[in-house]
């Protein structure tokens, strides 16, 4: 085992950041505590490891001649402990060596960060050289006493003028965006890292294509957004255990930034891939499935991700989230979907229907709430906003009828103003990609629609 290269555990962050590695001999001495154990099968995509003793969620480093790979506990039988691999594992074989680490998972940090994009276990994708991070927090984070954190009473600016407007959100607010496939999803949430008015913006691509995550830092959020953003991403080739450290990784580099007292806009596209990579996880180890294919552990780990974010305590920042949900065929009653609605603090909803019209963001305000909006907006934007979603609802309702030339104009008061204001609504919910709108040109405009 002379020829074997491994970083001494006690150092591994600053390791880490230099590239230092020392040999195999110094292993006794950095690592009095760990007892080595050896790989005896692998199934599927979970390895078999025997010999040691390690708790659920520890890290272990993989030996195999100079092959070091990491992975993690993520169940055991009797002796047997089940590891599931960071990154690819070509070449084990069995009887590799394998070695626990005391340390827990800890996630490098620092503003140097800022405009950069790194996968889920922190490397760099953009090409440039790995920063040097002077702070470290765990990946699986810090819980907050729910009494701590201040409560939520500010609004916060997304630049888009139907949330504003409408759907209003509160700095520290944590809302689900429910969308099919193809209907301006990653184009909104480009628009609100633009333009949202916070200090960082981090941005957590889990599960998705290789193409879409370059489209999404080249052409949606651009040079502008990226130079106050960190970009994480972990797209759909990498291992489960990589895009759920992925999502993890994205909510700790926002929990420092909100500990500095920032105020600190979180996106992650996309909450379902997360809750599939925790699946794969859970089946690989024989837990079996309970609803539409997903464990019980999916469901226990969604909220344990979402309530990371939000305000933190006082005298520190917030985090704002933003997390998409992918419905399959247009099912808003997916069982994640369904899951992330009962945690979330609200979610809007985007239209195939609306989408088809041409009408961008394709955002349906009948099935979309904000549920801090009343907390943080006056009483007559309120009113205001009731009553437009009182006349979209009545319009939707009577559509059939106001298109063949049933409606007899005069027959209902309110039907007639709903289709004397749909000009002017339409134009109201519509807004381009390259439009910011503030909240006080919103509310401009929403007093506009009825002046018309």
């Amino acid at each position: 085992m002379s020829d074997i290269f491994y970083p001494r555990d006690s150092q591994r962050l600053a390791l880490w950041q230099r590239r230092l590695v020392y040999t195999a001999q110094e292993l006794p001495d950095e690592l009095p505590l760990a007892v080595a154990g050896r790989l005896t099968r692998m199934v599927g995509l979970t390895l078999e490891a025997e010999g040691f003793h390690a708790s659920l969620g520890a890290r272990c480093q993989i030996i195999q001649g100079r092959q070091i790979s990491e992975a993690e506990v993520v169940g055991f039988h009797h002796d047997k402990l089940y590891l599931m691999p960071v990154a690819d594992v070509q070449g084990l074989s069995p009887n590799a060596r394998v070695l626990p680490l005391s340390q827990a998972a800890q996630v490098p940090v620092g503003y140097e960060l800022l405009g950069r994009v790194i996968d889920g276990a922190g490397y760099p994708l953009d090409d440039l050289p790995l920063p040097d991070l002077p702070y470290s927090v765990p990946l699986n984070g810090r819980r907050i006493n729910p009494l701590n954190r201040d409560p939520i009473r500010q609004s916060l600016d997304v630049g888009v003028r139907a949330i504003n407007s409408l759907l209003t959100v509160g700095r520290g607010q944590r809302l689900g965006l429910f969308a099919g496939t193809g209907v301006g999803k990653s184009i909104l949430l480009g628009m609100m890292a633009k333009y949202t008015q916070a200090d960082i913006v981090i941005v957590g691509l889990i599960g998705e294509r290789g193409r879409e995550v370059n489209e999404f830092i080249r052409q949606i959020l651009g040079p502008e957004g990226l130079a106050r953003a960190v970009v994480v991403a972990a797209p759909a080739d990498d291992p489960p255990l990589r895009r759920l450290h992925g999502a993890l990784r994205a909510t700790s580099i926002a929990e420092f930034f909100r500990d500095q007292g920032l105020n600190v806009l979180l996106l992650m596209d996309s909450l379902t891939r997360y809750a599939q990579a925790q699946r794969e996880i859970a089946l690989a180890v024989g837990e079996p499935p309970a609803s539409k294919g997903y464990p019980p552990s999916v469901f226990a780990r969604l909220p344990q991700l979402i309530e990371r974010a939000g305000n933190g305590e006082p005298g520190k920042g917030s985090i704002s989230a933003f997390y998409t949900v992918l419905t399959e065929g247009d099912d808003n009653n997916d069982p994640v979907a369904d899951s992330a609605r009962g945690v979330l603090d609200g979610h809007f909803v985007l239209s195939r229907r609306i989408a088809e019209s041409g009408r961008y963001p394709a955002i349906d305000i009948e099935a979309s709430i904000s549920r801090v909006m009343q907390e943080v907006v006056s009483r007559e934007q309120m009113d205001m906003a009731l009553r437009i979603k009182r006349i979209l609802s009545l319009y939707q309702q009577n559509q059939d009828l106001i298109s063949v030339g049933a409606y007899a104009k005069g027959s209902n008061p309110q039907i007639d103003e709903a289709i004397r204001l749909q000009p002017a609504l339409r134009q109201f919910l519509s807004q381009k990609p390259h439009e910011s709108l503030s909240m006080e040109q919103s509310l401009r405009d929403m007093i506009q629609v009825f002046s018309s």
